[in-house]
Formats: structure tokens, sequence, C-alpha cells
């Protein structure tokens, strides 16, 4: 049986505090190595899945012009969003870069492929299949700050659409595009933080004990 130090789990709580949502203005032009991406999504395919169903599958995009299309996407979909805020928040939501789709050099597209047959422990929660994916997702996030590799996740989209640029199967669901590349360097804190987008909620606030 594997055991892991106080070093260890103090290793991998910094891993987890300093991983950061990174945006398209901090990616530097420099290619990721193969080895690391590999082990990137040998991260995400290790996760933890209901039923061991493993409902994963990911597109690697570096081609320019699916990304050119993405970044339609993206921009289109932005324009929506931006119209349901308050006047204020527009004017700062104007100012943030939300996205690194053309900086990233490599982008990943993550989806959920249900099962056609019974999932042990999703029948009453189908949701769980999704929640799976969700979990690939943090895998991949916190392997690649440990690689020193940043990732962005770009939520801003139309998924049909990245479906269809991306000649996606009809039943699968879009739960992930993700921005990969080295960055210039990593915020102390996350950038929504800083910049007062939001506070961040205190642990006290959160836990409640046998009911609410």
């Amino acid at each position: 049986m594997k055991e892991f130090s106080k070093q260890d789990s103090k290793l991998l709580e910094d891993i987890m505090l300093h991983r950061r949502d990174v945006r398209g203005n901090r990616f530097l032009d420099k290619a990721i190595d193969p080895s690391s991406l590999e082990k990137i999504l040998f991260a995400a395919v290790n996760a933890p899945s209901v039923g061991f169903s493993q409902p994963w599958e990911f597109v690697v995009i570096t081609d320019k012009a699916r990304k050119n299309a993405i970044k339609d996407n993206f921009d289109q979909s932005k324009s929506s969003e931006k119209k349901l805020f308050s006047e204020q928040q527009q004017a700062q939501y104007s100012q943030l870069k939300l996205e690194g789709i053309h900086e990233a050099p490599v982008n990943i597209a993550v989806f959920y492929k249900p099962s056609e047959e019974p999932v042990l422990g999703q029948s009453c929660m189908q949701e769980v299949g999704p929640y799976s994916v969700v979990c690939a997702v943090q895998n991949m996030w916190l392997m690649a700050r440990a690689l020193n590799i940043g990732l962005g996740w770009v939520s801003i989209l139309n998924p049909e659409n990245v479906k269809k640029i991306l000649s996606a199967p009809q039943e699968n669901q879009l739960i992930a595009y993700l921005c990969l590349g080295y960055v210039d360097y990593f915020y102390d804190t996350p950038e929504l933080e800083r910049k007062q987008w939001n506070k961040r909620k205190s642990l006290e606030s959160l836990i409640y004990k046998d009911s609410y």
C-alpha cells in the first residue's frame, strides 16, 4: 500500500493553491513537449468515474482554422454574456481577457460520451456521468500546474457550435474547452479576485453540521 508523507501532502496543497485559470495575455509562444502533454492526458484518464465508466473523450486542437472558428464562437457568446451584467460590470467585463484560444499552442476539447449500457451508480443521478468528466479536467489542471504549464477553461462558448466545428458525435456533450501553454508567470492569487470581480468566501460561511 502506498503511503504519503506530510511533505507530499504539503506539496499537493501548494499545487492546488497555486493552480490558476490562465488567460491569453500570459501564454508564451513555446510549444508543449509531447511527453508533458501525454502526462496531462494520462492524469485525465486516471480520474475517478462513476461505475468505472471512464466516460471521457478528448480532442487535441492545434489547427489554426478550427481555432479561428472556435474564437468566432467565443466572440459571439461573449457579446451576449456581457449584456447580463450591470453597466458598471459591463465596463469591467470589456477589459478582461477571458480566453487564450489563439495564444495557447494547444487547445483541448473535453467531452462526455454517454454509455449505451446501464452504468453502476448512475441510475438515480444521471449527472454523475458529466461530473466524472469534470474530475478528469481537475486532474489535468493540477498536473499541468505541477509541470509549470498554464491551463485556462473557456466556458463562454456555444457548445453545439463547438461540436459542429470539431465534428463531434451528436450524443457527446462538451464539458470543457481548455487552452494550454507555458506562461510568463502565474499570479499569486486568482485574477478575478485580484481585480475585485468577486470576493473569496470564507470556509466558515460554507460549512454546516448535520443539516442546513
